[in-house]
């Protein structure tokens, strides 16, 4: 179950309080009284550490070896094929 930051906009009085994602909002203060008691928004409480996809995939690690071509495609006159040569004295096909 998460746990939920709430705060009374009247008095200030805060508190975390643990609740299954489909219970109602508090909205009574437990201090005052007041119906100004709000949810608050949190940063998530987890870390991501270890040697997992996280590490691996978004950190600078080994690419993981798929046979396919990582990074830019070529596309300058310098990685293009030479031009087949054209015969000398301008002979047409014909």
């Amino acid at each position: 179950m998460p746990i939920y930051a709430y705060r009374c906009e009247a008095c200030g009085f805060a508190k975390d309080v643990l609740q299954k994602i489909s219970d109602p909002q508090l909205t009574v203060c437990p201090e005052c009284g007041k119906e100004s008691f709000k949810k608050q928004v949190t940063a998530a409480g987890f870390q991501l550490k270890g040697s997992g996809w996280y590490v691996t995939d978004f950190r600078g690690g080994t690419p993981p070896a798929t046979g396919t071509a990582t990074g830019p495609a070529k596309t300058d006159a310098a990685a293009a094929p030479a031009p087949a040569p054209t015969p000398a004295g301008g002979a047409s096909d014909n």
